[in-house]
């Protein structure tokens, strides 16, 4: 797809290559070109940097401290971000929690959370998934009865990303037991991870990283000041969370960057071995993503030109997860299968970066294995990509 810019958005694409030319802090950079884990001051830090220069809300209403940004312009900051290698934003509470609070919160939310939100002073985690409650998430159990000024809440939330990080979660919660459907009855909740009742306990993945938690919370008291909207109408602002969510996931820049990046690598004699561009099996699978790469991006920037009129991402944001995270997989697979037996899993210093000079996968080799592991997440968080053929067939088919 060849998309044609104005002298303006020309402009502004080459205002957005000098920062992250010249702003873009070396060691980060390092450490995004090794595929090594970036420490939370890190992240932190380089989304602070966002700030400063006025791009933390890319997605938020002018007023609220947002952008102003066009679609195009959107599109133009995501894939120069993705070339530079820059991280992705921790997206709980810039693009998760922050539109439900500047969307269904009261004006002393909206005064009290926003401004730490968009300055990256406050680290948000999600609290929707629980043991027997993933992609049914309305099965949810964790009960929040009132008590005078305040909930008293019980319960586990799990899969909770990066929770260790966390000063504050946001959760569904069941404040109401006696209804029709089960969608009924939910709340949204704000908590201070502070809070007394609240524990944390990880989760270590396959490649051995700390990535995921469950949390605990055994009589642990919210102010009713921290209920966002209406009590018992959680599900509905929970939805409009995972819509923003689900369009994110799809990480269409990011997967453009890959894949460039791989043709660029199979053209490469790697340790004497003949270049991989020879193989046309391969070369025919490459081909494949890329076409479905392309024809991806139609339906994000419809979606972005959605968002931009101040509608929430509709069911076009199902579709992005749904295509975006098998793309993402399947780019995984093409790194693991270029790598060979070089992709050891569970090693990742196996090899040092300068081995040969010469590497196949994204990094180190095992990273490639290492990548391949994790991302086989893609498909289910956010709504299981099952879940997301329900929604499609149910508001686009009418089915």
């Amino acid at each position: 797809m060849q998309v044609t810019f104005s002298a303006e958005e020309r402009e502004f694409r080459e205002e957005v290559r000098a920062f992250f030319r010249d702003e873009y802090p070396e060691d980060i950079r390092e450490k995004q070109a090794q595929g090594a884990e970036l420490d939370p001051e890190d992240q932190v830090r380089w989304q602070q940097l966002l700030h400063a220069k006025g791009w933390a809300g890319i997605n938020w209403p002018v007023e609220y401290g947002g952008t102003g940004w066009s679609p195009v312009q959107k599109y133009i900051f995501a894939t120069e971000e993705a070339n530079a290698n820059a991280p992705i934003i921790i997206p709980f509470g810039l693009s998760m929690v922050g539109p439900v609070i500047y969307t269904f919160g009261n004006d002393e939310q909206k005064q009290r959370f926003l401004p730490d939100i968009l300055a990256s002073r406050v680290w948000w985690c999600q609290g929707y998934s629980e043991p027997g409650s993933g992609s049914d998430l309305a099965s949810l159990k964790m009960r929040a009865e009132l008590a005078g000024d305040h909930f008293v809440v019980n319960g586990t939330k799990t899969w909770t990303t990066l929770g260790q990080h966390a000063d504050w979660i946001f959760c569904l919660a069941r404040t109401n037991t006696d209804v029709a459907r089960r969608q009924e009855g939910i709340s949204f909740l704000l908590v201070d991870m502070k809070t007394p009742g609240v524990s944390v306990k990880p989760i270590i993945l396959l490649d051995g990283t700390h990535e995921v938690n469950e949390i605990h919370f055994d009589n642990v008291k919210v102010p009713v000041d921290n209920l966002v909207g209406e009590e018992g109408k959680g599900w509905t602002y929970g939805k409009v969370l995972l819509q923003h969510e689900r369009t994110n996931i799809a990480g269409v820049a990011r997967s453009r960057y890959r894949v460039r990046r791989l043709r660029k690598q199979v053209q490469k004699s790697v340790r004497g071995a003949s270049p991989l561009a020879g193989d046309k099996n391969y070369m025919r699978r490459l081909a494949a993503v890329e076409v479905e790469l392309k024809s991806l991006e139609y339906t994000e920037l419809r979606t972005l030109a959605a968002v931009a009129s101040g509608n929430a991402p509709g069911p076009e944001s199902s579709i992005l997860k749904i295509k975006g995270t098998e793309i993402q997989q399947a780019i995984d697979m093409l790194y693991l299968q270029a790598s060979g037996y070089y992709a050891l899993p569970y090693v990742p210093d196996q090899y040092a970066p300068d081995f040969s000079g010469e590497t196949i996968g994204e990094g180190l080799e095992t990273q490639s294995a290492l990548r391949y592991f994790n991302n086989r997440k893609a498909s289910i968080y956010g709504g299981s990509n099952e879940i997301q053929k329900n929604i499609i067939a149910k508001h686009v088919l009418g089915l």
